[in-house]
């Protein structure tokens, strides 16, 4: 028969087992959505780039001699679709390419501002409003993300969660920041 010490050592044990599995589940549970919400924005700015060669061309009918400003939206709208698609690209990179394509829309809107025509097609207005709700669905999805790092990096950096995620091998992981010139909103008027 097993002496009082015995138990009260098996009971510790089975507690700190109970509490290390808990730990870890819960930091597997935070790691994976940030992996959830770094997927939702994948597929938001994926479909904002799948719109820009429509918005393109909608614009190079009506301003066919504004090529480079084409050029560029085409060339930023390239490197964040290889940014997203590489598997290798942190976030900071995928970041820089976005910031890139959304300075290059900016210039587009702005050029756009000089053709009233193009101002009034209905399928330039179109894109321009899916581009729209894209962007307020790109911003809704970056802020969960970044809730949800936050979330994930205190776990994991403070005690008990950073003993576990030492053993386990969790990582901190990247805020999706945007620049300053991105922060600012295009006012167009149509």
């Amino acid at each position: 028969m097993m002496g009082v010490g015995a138990v009260v050592l098996v009971v510790l044990v089975v507690i700190v087992l109970v509490w290390a599995i808990g730990v870890y589940n819960g930091l597997v549970t935070l790691r994976n959505r940030v992996g959830n919400g770094w997927a939702r924005i994948g597929v938001l700015l994926r479909q904002r780039a799948d719109l820009v060669p429509n918005l393109v061309q909608i614009v190079k009918g009506y301003a066919a001699h504004e090529s480079i400003v084409l050029e560029t939206v085409t060339a930023a709208r390239a490197k964040a679709v290889a940014s997203a698609n590489d598997a290798n690209a942190g976030a900071a990179d995928c970041v820089q390419a976005e910031n890139g394509l959304t300075g290059a829309l900016m210039d587009l809107t702005a050029t756009a501002e000089a053709y009233p025509v193009l101002k009034a097609s209905r399928n330039f207005l179109d894109v321009q409003g899916r581009l729209a709700r894209l962007g307020r669905g790109i911003a809704y999805a970056r802020q969960f993300y970044n809730d949800t790092v936050l979330r994930y990096d205190t776990e994991i950096g403070k005690v008990p969660g950073n003993i576990m995620a030492s053993v386990f091998r969790f990582a901190h992981e990247q805020y999706f920041h945007v620049d300053d010139e991105s922060r600012q909103n295009v006012h167009v008027e149509f």
